[in-house]
């Protein structure tokens, strides 16, 4: 039988799950190459043999995804899948006149192609935008759950940037257990702060796999949705984040756009430090979109460990690294709480070194602020340096992680925090009451 010739666009995530849940048993199709963008240093790899499947006993080459073209000419690619997501719709296109011209169909597989079901119930928590209060949003969720006598297991989107095979199926219970798994900078984020709380958290590559060891233990799965995409499991129930300081990107930003249509919840969050104008422009775009919606206004009021070492300083303000990256916001949580006390901001993009100053000519919008990029060894390394450059007297660090557990910081530091804070009726109890 003559196989249609695919490559899958991705950013080791979503591809995957395409891939495993669509692809890989069906002899229908030949994926010839996954390509790789938005996290540095993850082409140049394969998918490996024991993940691939029979149909694919040498395991399947990622590619640059500036090769895009030349790929489907080389290989004769008749279909080119999209899997990846926080990109705006004029990204999409770009990419899809891309493989229309060089020869080959252009596909975005929706959720019903792609979601597993669950024989426990799933509460997914996702967002419109990286940055929007997803991650405090997770935590709420559990705790409301966790007060009515629930077990929570979470199931984190895929950050698999290491060995994919050793990667399949991940379980961390405890911070020890990110240690010998040699976590990056940017999965410690996601996975330590339900760790904190005594929450059991699964990712990984396969996503079937990990359903199957997660509802094992569980009485609720808590899908924590990352990078804007859709679930990889129907959910019982779809909570949404939308953010007004970016009202407008809920109908703009692929798959941001799919998820505030689907969803049975809308969180607006941020809306003690947004305008008014824009929340309400926000309401009306989800009223149009999605009118059989709840929706939810909620704020994320931030709190600073040692408020005193920042008052009146000269501060280097390190932020969320994917909320100021391919998220677009130029500022985050630490940016705000350094200047409400007073402090100066140290620019250090002149100080930024190796990765971290591609990163800043990568993404030109970014300000005063210094993005926590920490894919790999090196990287962290070259942040490490690039702190160490920086003419400052206190440090403000804004992520979700305490990175003075992974870089020695001659500078006093100090941490910021952020809960989220349901405003008025209804609240996330309300909705999640009718879930277990």
């Amino acid at each position: 039988m003559r196989r249609t010739k695919v490559i899958i666009m991705g950013a080791a995530g979503r591809d995957f799950h395409n891939f495993n849940v669509f692809f890989r048993d069906d002899a229908a199709y030949e994926v010839v190459a996954f390509t790789a963008t938005q996290i540095p240093g993850i082409e140049g790899r394969r998918y490996p043999a024991e993940l691939a499947g029979k149909l694919y006993p040498r395991g399947i080459p990622i590619e640059p995804e500036e090769r895009l073209a030349e790929l489907v000419r080389e290989h004769g690619v008749e279909r080119v899948v999209f899997a990846y997501s926080d990109v705006s719709h004029q990204h999409v296109m770009d990419r899809a006149a891309v493989a229309a011209a060089a020869g080959a169909d252009f596909w975005l597989m929706g959720p019903h192609t792609t979601q597993l079901g669950a024989n426990k119930p799933v509460v997914a928590v996702c967002a419109v935008r990286t940055g929007c209060g997803k991650s405090q949003t997770t935590r709420r969720v559990v705790d409301v759950l966790r007060g009515r006598g629930k077990k929570v297991v979470v199931i984190r989107h895929p950050m698999p940037y290491g060995d994919l095979a050793a990667q399949a199926v991940q379980r961390f219970a405890t911070l020890d257990d990110l240690d010998r798994a040699r976590c990056t900078i940017e999965e410690r984020e996601e996975y330590e702060p339900h760790l904190q709380r005594g929450t059991v958290v699964y990712a990984g590559v396969d996503y079937a796999q990990i359903l199957r060891r997660a509802e094992e233990e569980a009485d609720v799965i808590l899908w924590d949705g990352g990078n804007n995409d859709f679930p990889f499991y129907r959910p019982d129930l779809l909570i949404v984040l939308a953010d007004p300081w970016r009202a407008g990107h809920e109908r703009t930003y692929w798959p941001g756009s799919v998820s505030i249509r689907q969803a049975d919840v809308v969180v607006i969050n941020k809306v003690d430090s947004a305008g008014i104008e824009a929340i309400e422009r926000l309401r009306a775009s989800i009223a149009e979109l999605n009118p059989r919606a709840t929706v939810i206004e909620a704020a994320s009021p931030i709190t600073v460990e040692d408020p005193e070492l920042v008052a009146g300083r000269r501060a280097l303000v390190i932020e969320d690294g994917p909320t100021v990256t391919h998220g677009e916001m130029p500022f985050g949580a630490g940016a705000v709480a350094a200047r409400k006390l007073g402090a100066t901001l140290v620019d250090p993009r002149p100080y930024a070194v190796g990765s971290i100053a591609a990163t800043y000519a990568q993404y030109p919008h970014l300000g005063p602020v210094l993005p926590a990029m920490g894919y790999g060894e090196e990287q962290v390394q070259e942040l490490a340096a690039t702190i160490a450059k920086v003419p400052c007297e206190v440090v403000v660090i804004a992520t979700p992680i305490d990175l003075r557990r992974l870089i020695r910081l001659a500078t006093p530091a100090t941490r910021v925090r952020y809960e989220l804070q349901e405003i008025g009726r209804p609240t996330l109890a309300d909705v999640l009451a009718p879930i277990g």
